[in-house]
């Protein structure tokens, strides 16, 4: 038996995505089928849309909610009716494997490969790409848990281990950012600086709980961010992934000294799309440069937790999502505006209400 629904098909390169009807299969024993509630828009897939060299057709999107419909035999994590996250993170891969196995989806009569996907009205999905999601909590604005939350949030409190009092700086608060802003408050960092060209973003970081912004169209980011700290922050997160935002997140960091203690750490989370340069003098000082991709932590671990944290009002999911569309049909208008720096924070299409 097969599910027909409705996705975002990146069918052409250098075309708008083509909304148009896919089949679903059944799912085999380690699969769920799961009908969407919401989605995120996140700027990683502007990376995919744009990328010449990527497979066509391609799904896209990977956070979202949505409800179980079909669960396969080897699925115990969640059964029909469950309502669950997606995310782009496996949960609890076994030993050995480093991705979890692709579903299939019919198009026009063809068949085709596909990881996780939420630009759809239904998804079927690796049983590994969904988390429990509890009744007591809204479907719409847990929809970006899946990605912004653990990336951003996660950057702060897993990867970089933030302890109260550190000092942070983060470059760009966009969807990413703005959640690594939240996380550092979470963590209880002082200062917090927000770091962006847009003074209606840094107004919005401040919301969140950002302590100072800097302009960096106005003045040099890594001498303010100097001055405010006396010498360098513990933790600067580039959130951008563009070789200067990297370059300056080195710059803002703390010196260590030699034979005492190491300097302050740049965390990369943003996603960059080619090679950046280091500075000439980065021995000095002994800093660090660490990655951190899905908040370096197992989804089955830290989503559970950000769903409390929204309960308990520490995750203002409310604020970090800025922008909503009402159906799939938008998907273009909300990439176009994602393109142009229009959304603050993070939007969302949301697809239908439990």
């Amino acid at each position: 038996m097969t599910t027909k629904t409705r996705a975002a098909i990146k069918a052409v390169f250098g075309e708008p995505l083509l909304v148009d009807e896919i089949e679903l299969a059944d799912p085999n024993e380690e699969e769920v089928l799961v009908k969407l509630y919401a989605t995120g828009i996140c700027h990683s897939q502007l990376h995919q849309i744009h990328n010449p060299d990527g497979p066509v057709p391609t799904l896209l999107g990977h956070e979202g909610t949505g409800v179980v419909m079909k669960a396969g035999s080897k699925v115990s994590h969640v059964k029909e009716g469950d309502r669950v996250m997606l995310q782009f993170v496996p949960r609890d891969l076994p030993e050995g494997m480093r991705t979890a196995n692709r579903s299939k989806f019919t198009w026009r009569g063809e068949e085709h490969d596909a990881g996780v996907y939420t630009w759809a009205e239904h998804a079927l999905v690796n049983e590994q790409m969904v988390v429990p999601l509890p009744d007591d909590v809204p479907t719409d604005v847990t929809a970006i848990i899946g990605c912004a939350v653990i990336t951003g949030v996660g950057a702060a409190l897993y990867s970089a281990d933030v302890q109260p009092g550190q000092s942070v700086a983060v470059f760009g608060v966009g969807g990413v950012g703005a959640n690594v802003v939240a996380g550092a408050r979470i963590a209880g960092a002082d200062p917090i600086i927000a770091v962006d060209l847009e003074e209606g973003k840094l107004g919005y970081a401040k919301e969140l709980g950002a302590t100072h912004a800097v302009n960096a169209s106005d003045v040099n980011a890594p001498e303010a961010i100097r001055e405010l700290t006396d010498g360098g922050v513990d933790f600067a997160f580039d959130a951008i992934g563009v070789e200067q935002a990297f370059v300056q997140s080195v710059e803002s960091t703390k010196p260590g000294i030699t034979g005492v203690h190491k300097g302050g750490t740049a965390m990369i989370v943003g996603i960059g799309q080619g090679p950046v340069g280091l500075p000439r003098l980065f021995p000095m000082g002994e800093r660090t440069i660490q990655g951190s991709i899905g908040g370096s932590e197992r989804p089955q671990i830290t989503m559970p937790r950000y769903v409390e944290l929204y309960k308990d009002g520490e995750l203002p999911l409310e604020k970090l999502v800025s922008t909503r569309y009402d159906n799939l049909d938008q998907i273009n208008e909300g990439v176009r505006a994602l393109e142009n720096g229009e959304i603050e924070g993070r939007s969302i299409i949301v697809y239908d209400t439990p």
